[in-house]
């Protein structure tokens, strides 16, 4: 019975390496979505908002996990 929580924990760490990144993915889905479709003035601003939100979150992440990790990259 090992094997399948095995194989379930890597299929889970196949698409989700960071819960927190994931996390933070869904909610600025959820909150572009939700405010942004409710003013009609910037619906044609809905993907570079969604966008500009999803760069901040992947470079905040990809911070965190250099720092996390002690990534240097001087010699």
């Amino acid at each position: 019975m090992g094997w399948i929580k095995t194989i379930c924990k890597e299929g889970y760490g196949l698409f989700v390496d960071d819960g927190g990144f994931a996390s933070a993915i869904l909610a600025w889905v959820s909150l572009v979505k939700l405010v942004l479709s409710r003013i009609p003035l910037l619906h044609p601003w809905q993907g570079v908002v969604l966008f500009v939100g999803l760069v901040a979150i992947l470079v905040a992440s990809a911070v965190r996990f250099s720092r996390r990790n002690n990534v240097n990259t001087h010699p």
